[in-house]
């Protein structure tokens, strides 16, 4: 039964792979939300120093200019990273149960103890 305990070593993998790329994900969404919130900042700064808040405005900052359109380029990806974590969350939830099966396969057939659980 060696090929059942590969099987259920490889299903051990990619579940822990994905839980990996799920949290790197994850991880860089908060990393850009805390530039976008930085950016913001800087700003909200900006506009108290040059006095003039409105974007549209002729001698509005350059610097703040820049700086929103970075921070709204930013927004625009964490809205596409999270259409990413929906996908990698069901990807993972669907391996976890394939782990489950080919464990309890392994079980079943006297192979032996299963390693840790997914």
């Amino acid at each position: 039964m060696k090929s059942r305990e590969s099987l259920t070593r490889l299903k051990e993998f990619q579940v822990n792979e994905k839980r990996r790329q799920l949290q790197q994900l994850q991880m860089m969404m908060a990393e850009f939300d805390r530039m976008t919130k930085d950016l913001e900042n800087q700003i909200v700064l900006e506009e108290k120093k040059s006095g003039i808040s409105d974007p549209n405005h002729f001698a509005y900052p350059t610097f703040a200019k820049a700086a929103r359109q970075r921070a709204d380029n930013l927004q625009v990806s964490i809205r596409e990273l999270q259409v990413q974590e929906d996908a990698l969350e069901t990807s993972l939830e669907e391996m976890q149960a394939e782990y489950a099966k080919a464990a309890a396969l392994e079980e079943r057939d006297g192979s032996g103890p299963v390693r840790a659980r997914a």
